[in-house]
């Protein structure tokens, strides 16, 4: 069996960052209160971290670059039909999926939340820059509509790494710990050296001075 690095550290650091993030997200939305300030702290957090994602899929390591993608019908159904302990590199065509899925709805919930008003307490704030029929409709995507489909995602995405933990014997989670997963032949490996890893941080601080920025420039 060879080791290959399939994901690079600034990769397993931003999903596990996402991970707290959205975990921050539900518990102070379902708290409310004083508990919103860190709502939407959590909020611009996700934000940046979408926005380095978005940029390292075209500069991080070989199998986090978006052309590593599997998502076609014939993909999927491949990666269906795989035996169990097969695997290749990167996201199955089910996960490749599964991860742009995912990163769109918590663009939309992020994108709704800048300017849901719940007419009370709590309002976005780039609210003053539209309708009131338009915030109304983002604040019902936000607090309904949205948050059941993103919750519905990402229970899936749970049930998934259970399912190829279970019938294919493939440790998805252990992999996006280490970096590293095991193969029966030789795969290329992505980049995780010191030079990647700067060049990742000064990505993920353009992304979070772009965020806030927006925040500042907000009415």
């Amino acid at each position: 069996m060879v080791k290959i690095r399939v994901w690079d550290l600034p990769t397993r650091l931003f999903h596990w960052a996402l991970v707290l993030c959205v975990l921050g997200l539900v518990v102070t939305g379902n708290v409310g209160g004083d508990a919103m300030v860190w709502h939407f702290r959590f909020g611009y957090t996700v934000l940046s971290l979408l926005i380095f994602r978005v940029l390292w899929g075209f500069a991080g390591g070989l199998w986090s670059r978006w052309s590593a993608l599997r998502g076609s019908p014939f993909s999927v159904w491949s990666s269906l039909r795989q035996p169990s302990g097969v695997a290749q590199p990167g996201h199955s065509a089910l996960g490749s999926l599964s991860v742009v899925a995912l990163l769109t709805f918590l663009l939309m919930q992020v994108g709704t939340g800048l300017i849901s008003d719940d007419d009370i307490a709590t309002a976005g704030p780039f609210v003053p820059w539209v309708s009131s029929s338009l915030s109304a409709l983002a604040t019902h995507w936000h607090t309904q509509t949205g948050k059941f489909l993103l919750l519905s995602l990402i229970a899936l995405h749970i049930a998934a790494i259970w399912f190829y933990r279970r019938f294919k014997n493939l440790h998805l989670t252990r992999t996006m710990v280490t970096g590293d997963q095991l193969f029966p032949q030789e795969w290329p490996a992505s980049r995780d050296e010191a030079s990647t890893r700067l060049w990742a941080w000064l990505i993920w601080c353009l992304s979070a001075g772009l965020v806030f920025g927006l925040i500042q420039y907000a009415p």
